[in-house]
């Protein structure tokens, strides 16, 4: 097994002990997979808190990291991060399905995807992406552009509705909340995520469990809501292709999912770019296939219990990564 010189180390020890809430998923099993290494050309299509990309610039401190991010809040994130390490570091702000016509041009040894929602934006109440907080019911990536979920709420149709709770959020009593919103916002009475929480769990008919980690009733609602506002499932299938265009050959393209319509939107794209069949229906004729990648482990990577334990956010993380052929491996 790799292991990675003392700036990783003292970057771990720092997130954990400086007070500082945001701790990169699978951090080391990503270094692993990347290799990243001097003079290579790397792309954090996420960049978030930049835990990944700090660690790939004092992991390999001669090479160029590009990073994208839609929040504007992430801009300053970036300059901290540049005044701290060294290596060719800039920061593009937008979204990464739009990653072509923001990035120079040029090929990329390793690109890194980290899916979901950072820690400063969970922990941000006047964000509006925790159950937990108080605060307007926003959700937006970035909250200068686009309909906040409190205005997507009131002007979604029924079948919108019942994509966002049924489809991206998985609620097994999604009909129940489906009518509750429908109900609440005739009334006029979805402006906070505390309003949304009350209509859920006034919804939802609790059942107890005998063992086993119990979700908060609002989860998987706020989780299908934020989907739908952001357009998750739909930037991230424009933006895989996009990215593995720019990899160079024998570069590695990894994503860490946090759900299944994620990991399984990742799976089925790779399967393709490895020439294999995307899912059991799949029933394509081999030779119709087109082999470009191979992936780097047929299962997802997954966090260790140690992790789990120091940062339960990571509990439902997946990590999957392919390499780009070269030209004397393409068949």
């Amino acid at each position: 097994m790799r292991t990675f010189p003392w700036p990783f180390a003292v970057h771990v020890l720092y997130g954990a002990f400086s007070g500082m809430n945001h701790q990169p998923v699978l951090l080391q099993e990503t270094l692993r997979l990347l290799s990243p290494r001097r003079g290579g050309r790397y792309l954090d299509a996420t960049f978030g808190g930049g835990g990944h990309a700090r660690a790939l610039l004092e992991t390999a401190p001669d090479s160029t990291l590009h990073a994208i991010d839609r929040d504007p809040g992430a801009r300053e994130r970036a300059d901290d991060l540049e005044r701290e390490v060294e290596g060719d570091f800039e920061f593009f702000l937008g979204n990464y399905d739009n990653l072509e016509e923001l990035l120079p041009e040029g090929v990329y040894n390793g690109i890194l995807f980290d899916l979901g929602v950072s820690s400063f934006q969970l922990d941000d109440p006047e964000r509006g992406f925790s159950f937990k907080k108080g605060g307007p019911l926003d959700m937006r990536m970035n909250p200068e552009q686009g309909p906040s979920a409190a205005e997507w709420l009131r002007a979604a149709t029924r079948e919108q509705l019942v994509e966002a709770v049924r489809d991206f959020g998985e609620e097994r009593e999604w009909r129940r909340v489906v009518e509750a919103i429908l109900l609440a916002r005739e009334e006029g009475g979805l402006e906070s995520t505390e309003d949304l929480v009350r209509v859920v769990e006034g919804a939802k008919v609790y059942r107890s469990r005998r063992s086993g980690p119990v979700l908060h009733p609002a989860t998987l609602t706020f989780q299908g809501i934020r989907i739908a506002v952001n357009d998750e499932l739909g930037g991230l299938s424009r933006a895989l292709p996009q990215a593995f265009e720019r990899l160079a050959p024998g570069g590695i393209l990894a994503v860490i999912s946090f759900h299944s319509l994620e990991d399984r939107l990742v799976k089925r794209q790779f399967r393709r770019l490895c020439g294999e069949p995307e899912h059991a229906g799949d029933a394509l004729p081999q030779q119709f296939r087109t082999r470009r990648a191979g992936a780097l482990a047929r299962r997802p990577i997954t966090p260790s219990d140690q992790e789990i334990s120091r940062n339960p956010r990571s509990r439902s993380a997946k990590l999957r990564a392919l390499k780009k052929l070269t030209p004397d491996e393409e068949p």
